[in-house]
């Protein structure tokens, strides 16, 4: 989207006029990456690679609904 960004780890820097973009696009990323299912990909990949290793069951999915995040006071300040 045009904007100039820095990251290590959990911290951003981004410049001040670009602040509450970067806040947005976090946000939507946050929420795109753990809505997939990733416990479940990579059981399935390590299932594939390693047919003779029995993982553990996964534990059940809870019931957080990730896309509060988008309108979160302290998600990102």
């Amino acid at each position: 989207r045009g904007m100039n960004f820095a990251s290590v780890h959990d911290s951003f820097w981004t410049s001040p006029s670009d602040v509450d973009l970067m806040n947005t696009m976090l946000r939507e990323n946050f929420v795109a990456l753990h809505t997939r299912p990733l416990l479940e990909e990579l059981v399935e990949y390590l299932n594939m690679r390693h047919p003779d290793i029995k993982y553990p069951e996964l534990p059940e999915r809870g019931d957080l609904d990730l896309n509060l995040v988008r309108d979160s006071n302290y998600f990102f300040d």
